[in-house]
């Protein structure tokens, strides 16, 4: 399969979720990290967002909360190239009732080859990266072979 290169400005676009029990850690590690992160751009879902705008003095683009949609929202801007960066502190011992949404989301993540933090050593390794402080040519497998497959309907299909 052949790759197309999609590039990252010198400032990234991160995203920044965490379910309730983790939404602590996340706080410490973004105020630990706040002169890093404040210069790209910040995205966060519901109450996150909320709790780092006030504690990081910066703003925060707030999505919908997570079970409200701000997951689903998150990965259509992983889709639209609008997102680099996915920093999830999600809860694996917790059922969560969006449990797909989050499935979902960590697929596009992967389809889309942008950098996943799931907790918070990857976020450090992640973010103290020297990549991060440039432009990086992010690899993404050319799916128009895909999208422009021939679809075969079966052959009672054109009798409706």
């Amino acid at each position: 399969m052949t790759h197309k290169k999609i590039p990252m400005e010198h400032d990234k676009k991160i995203a920044l979720v965490a379910h309730d029990n983790h939404k602590r850690d996340l706080v410490e590690w973004a105020k630990f990290n706040r002169d890093l992160l404040a210069h790209h751009q910040v995205f966060a879902t519901g109450t996150t967002g909320k709790i780092l705008e006030e504690v990081l003095g910066f703003e925060i683009e707030r999505l919908k909360s997570g079970p409200l949609g701000g997951d689903q929202q998150i990965g259509a801007k992983i889709v639209e190239n609008e997102i680099d960066f996915l920093i999830f502190f999600w809860d694996p011992l917790e059922p969560q009732p969006h449990d797909p949404d989050v499935k979902a989301l960590l697929r596009m993540a992967v389809v889309w080859n942008i950098p996943i933090a799931c907790n918070r050593a990857t976020a450090d390794f992640m973010i103290s990266s020297p990549l991060m402080d440039g432009e990086y040519d992010r690899l993404v497998p050319d799916y128009d072979g895909y999208t422009k497959r021939k679809v075969d309907l079966g052959e009672d299909s054109d009798k409706e």
